[in-house]
């Protein structure tokens, strides 16, 4: 399972402008239709294309704060914390993880004031024992995945 030059240009061509069509991607390839459906079809089959919807800004809808929490769970609750976790809308991933925690989480807010209204939430459940959160100031990386599929397909070295 890999992607190839052609896998790459395609998914840096729909990065660039996710609403163009598979006709359309053919052209500016220079390859044929069929041929952009079958990359398509394989990379959403092996996962590595998981979506086409549009990518949400939290900050343009309302949610400007975004704070990163680290919590330890009770041994045997991750699956029930999860699903608590699930619930709450401003919580926008979670991994579990390595280290001093069992969780770390990506929660938005519209302010410091809300942002304590979510923890509040959050800490609600009997199966979080503890969570330290940290506020982001700004983001000079953004979330990206370019460099990764460039990385993907150069050789190695």
């Amino acid at each position: 399972m890999g992607i190839d030059t052609l896998d790459a240009r395609l998914l840096a061509l729909l990065e660039d402008e996710p609403r163009l069509g598979v006709l359309e991607c053919s052209r500016r390839l220079g390859v044929a239709r069929g041929t952009v459906q079958a990359r398509l079809d394989r990379m959403r089959r092996d996962g590595v294309v998981r979506g086409f919807g549009p990518r949400v800004d939290p900050a343009a809808i309302g949610y400007g704060v975004t704070a990163f929490a680290t919590m330890e769970i009770r041994q045997g609750s991750g699956h029930e914390v999860a699903e608590h976790l699930e619930w709450i809308p401003q919580v926008l991933e979670v991994h579990t993880i390595t280290g001093p925690g069992d969780l770390l989480c990506r929660i938005v807010a519209r302010s410091n004031a809300d942002l304590q209204h979510v923890i509040d939430q959050v800490l609600g459940f009997d199966g979080i024992v503890r969570m330290s959160t940290v506020i982001a100031m700004s983001t000079p990386v953004p979330y990206r995945t370019l460099p990764l599929v460039a990385a993907a397909v150069a050789p190695p070295g």
